[in-house]
């Protein structure tokens, strides 16, 4: 069975075929080009550096391409990384399809999208639902495709649905639990709170940053596209249920240094914003967690201040031995 990424141990040898999730060009302190890559496949992806890179390298070994690869898995400063020793594109006969690559989220598009129109149905405010709907289907392909970031959490193809799904039952759980909770804004802003990412990026394969979403980001873009949708559907876009619904999405990042215009000032807003962290640092810590032995610790998590957490030896995640009990 061919190997993946992740089936390597440290210090093995590598070689398969790989994706390209990014290549970047930089300049090393000897003046050199070097590439700094993502290697992908199904299980994740793993940096490595291709040193003394040559004009010709940089044209061949560009993000979105398959290659061959020979290398050594080995750590460095507590992350996994491949050093490097040999690296081609494919050849006629070997595998090219970027597809088979990519990782992918946990559900295929038609139960995504099953379960959350589910929710649509719930949001009993008229313009609320008519602005979801009419921009659900403005960016219905997109938005069942995309990754979530392009990096750290929900990284995968179909994760910007899925981690919208995610939200929408934590936001189910947590108006079950508190009646005074209006439901419909909730689950109207979850669905909208991260749809600007459809503009924001460029797509699940080789995922980059568009110069909108540089620029401008996707909370704006999103906002935008809310005023938009009123002036299509003849909805006021000053009127309070409109301005209520664009301050979920404006202030869905809490902080105004993490890139939202205003901080939360509704209840719901806020409750979005504790549900937006919470399911992308479990997504964050699952995946690392998932990389890591039973009594060791996970490479360090960037987006969670450089912390690390450790997997314990009996983490649940297989049955016990019966000699043991």
């Amino acid at each position: 069975m061919t190997k993946k990424l992740f089936d390597y141990q440290v210090d093995e040898p590598v070689e398969g075929f790989f994706l390209l999730k990014d290549a970047e060009v930089r300049i090393a302190k000897n003046g050199k080009k070097f590439l700094a890559i993502n290697f992908q496949d199904t299980s994740g992806e793993i940096s490595g550096k291709f040193w003394d890179a040559s004009d010709q390298d940089v044209e061949s070994f560009q993000a979105g391409r398959v290659i061959h690869l020979k290398g050594k898995r080995e750590n460095y400063q507590g992350n996994p990384q491949i050093k490097i020793f040999q690296m081609r594109l494919t050849h006629d006969g070997e595998p090219k399809e970027v597809q088979q690559f990519v990782e992918h989220a946990p559900m295929n598009t038609g139960a995504m999208e099953e379960e959350l129109n589910s929710f649509v149905f719930e949001i009993t405010e008229p313009n609320w639902n008519r602005i979801v709907r009419h921009l659900l289907t403005q960016y219905h392909d997109a938005f069942f495709s995309y990754p979530a970031a392009k990096k750290n959490h929900h990284a995968f193809a179909g994760g910007l649905a899925f981690h919208t799904l995610s939200i929408l039952r934590l936001a189910k759980a947590v108006a079950d639990e508190y009646p005074h909770v209006n439901r419909a804004l909730l689950y109207a802003g979850a669905i909208l709170h991260d749809m600007g990412k459809t503009i924001e990026m460029s797509g699940p394969v080789a995922t980059t940053y568009t110069l909108a979403g540089n620029l401008v980001g996707h909370i704006v873009l999103i906002d935008e596209q809310i005023v938009k949708a009123c002036q299509q559907l003849k909805i006021d876009d000053q009127a309070e249920a409109v301005l209520v619904l664009r301050h979920m999405i404006l202030a869905h990042h809490g902080l105004l240094e993490y890139g939202s215009p205003v901080r939360p000032h509704v209840m719901e807003a806020e409750i979005l914003h504790d549900l937006d962290e919470l399911d992308a640092s479990i997504m964050m810590m699952q995946t690392s967690i998932a990389h890591a032995e039973p009594g060791t610790y996970t490479e360090r998590i960037f987006a969670m201040d450089g912390r690390n957490f450790y997997r314990p030896e009996h983490d649940g995640t297989k049955a016990a031995d019966p000699k043991e009990s």
